[in-house]
């Protein structure tokens, strides 16, 4: 479960995807499966949360880890590169940047 708090001290990796609205439905379909097969089952993956924007040029992924070695491993992980090259294969582009999460606010 995504957690909004500052003091647990996740990083999370916020991927931003770009597509061409035609295969937007392929990139967010790969990438729900392979959190679903491989991401959510590597040592310190707390959650993920997929994201299409309205035109469905875009899709973000933002998902939470609890420390940056363990994205590192997941980077570095064969199976989980066979995702990631999939996903880079349908998407024009993409950016993935780590975040430290400093502060919430709600109504």
């Amino acid at each position: 479960m995504t957690t909004l708090d500052p003091k647990a001290g996740h990083v999370a990796l916020i991927n931003t995807f770009t597509v061409e609205p035609e295969r937007a439905d392929e990139l967010f379909a790969a990438l729900s499966r392979a959190t679903e097969e491989t991401m959510r089952l590597r040592p310190g993956f707390v959650s993920a949360n997929l994201h299409m924007s309205l035109d469905k040029r875009h899709i973000a992924n933002y998902a939470q880890w609890r420390t940056q070695g363990d994205i590192d491993a997941m980077m570095a992980d064969a199976n989980a590169r066979v995702h990631m090259h999939e996903a880079a294969a349908i998407a024009s582009s993409f950016e993935p940047i780590y975040y430290n999460l400093r502060e919430t606010h709600s109504a």
